[in-house]
């Protein structure tokens, strides 16, 4: 049975259209998603595999078809046709990249935004004008860039979606890249540590910088990725959304050992990480304090400096003073016990 070639091209179109949309909804090539923000980055890494799949069994398929159907026959050493061009064809296949470039790149720019991007059309100057973020009095939800006085750089990356513009974050971690480590310190705690830990469900604000040369910050699971910049300031505000451990990656070549440079991110409940807080707080309580023994030792007399520990022994302080008397009162006291 011949099928019209109208009908047999509409039938492939169909089963090509549902190859390319199954095969970019299950190609399992992103890690597992932790992230609110993940599932935004999803969706467009799934359209573009699903126009990738499609692009990629149309022109492969036109190659395979052309091959068997137009290949040379046994006995036939004629010419083929001579064919100059083909400007509908040309016109096609120009159209068809120069729409799909257009697309993804207005989808992409709609979740950069949506993410809390900077917005490209407020014009501002990256070498002199210190700005901060800031919202546009005739639209609170507009994300716009104000001078800001009190710091010395600009504050850049991905932070709140423009309908939460404006709002306290819960919590604030400060990081700093150096070779070949990251540095997590807690200001409201008084924290630092060289692993990540922050509650799952609660919105997180990263302030990132560097000490000595160009990083990266990356969390794959969470889909997001910000340069680490010496002297200046980027930003980074998510909600993790799965209890578990991640890697923190630097993306951005820092030297000889960049390979090594890595950490832990521990996304936890709200009472582990208030658990883990308060430990943590401990800790630092007991350094400083031991810090303040050993500073302050070298100042205490002899006596005084053994007194807590002779009265645990059940030693008592006049037995002490007189161990540590001096040579003139050792003498004396020869004296008077030779005349007894």
């Amino acid at each position: 049975m011949n099928i019209p070639s109208q009908i047999a091209t509409l039938l492939a179109g169909i089963v090509l259209t549902l190859i390319s949309l199954w095969y970019g909804q299950n190609h399992g090539l992103m890690p597992v998603a932790a992230s609110d923000e993940a599932s935004q980055v999803d969706a467009l890494f799934n359209m573009m595999m699903t126009i990738a799949t499609g692009l990629f069994l149309l022109v492969e398929g036109t190659l395979i078809i052309s091959a068997i159907r137009y290949r040379r026959r046994k006995g036939d050493n004629t010419d083929g046709p001579p064919v100059h061009g083909n400007i509908p064809l040309e016109i096609v296949w120009t159209a068809i990249p120069a729409v799909t470039v257009l697309i993804i790149a207005v989808y992409s720019f709609e979740i950069y935004n949506s993410m809390g991007g900077l917005d490209p059309m407020v014009s501002h100057d990256h070498h002199h004008a210190p700005v901060a973020h800031t919202n546009s009095p005739g639209n609170p939800g507009k994300n716009l860039l104000a001078l800001d006085p009190s710091r010395g750089s600009i504050a850049l990356g991905l932070g709140a979606s423009p309908e939460h513009q404006g709002e306290v974050v819960p919590l604030s971690v400060n990081v700093m890249g150096l070779q070949y480590a990251w540095l997590f310190t807690y200001p409201e705690s008084g924290v630092t540590t060289g692993e990540l830990h922050i509650p799952v469900g609660q919105e997180v604000q990263l302030n990132i910088t560097a000490q000595d040369v160009l990083h990266a910050f990356w969390l794959p699971e969470f889909r997001l990725k910000q340069d680490a910049i010496p002297g200046r300031d980027s930003q980074l505000r998510f909600t993790p959304n799965k209890v578990g451990q991640y890697p923190i990656v630097c993306a951005e070549l820092c030297g000889a050992y960049h390979g090594a440079m890595g950490a832990q991110l521990f996304v936890q409940t709200p009472e582990e990480f208030q658990a883990w807080l308060q430990e943590q707080q401990a800790v630092a309580s007991n350094e400083t304090q031991d810090k303040t023994v050993a500073a302050n030792s070298a100042e205490m007399s002899s006596n005084e400096f053994l007194a807590p520990y002779t009265q645990e022994m059940g030693i008592s302080s006049k037995t002490l003073e007189q161990l540590h008397s001096t040579p003139e009162h050792m003498a004396q006291h020869l004296a008077v016990s030779n005349q007894l």
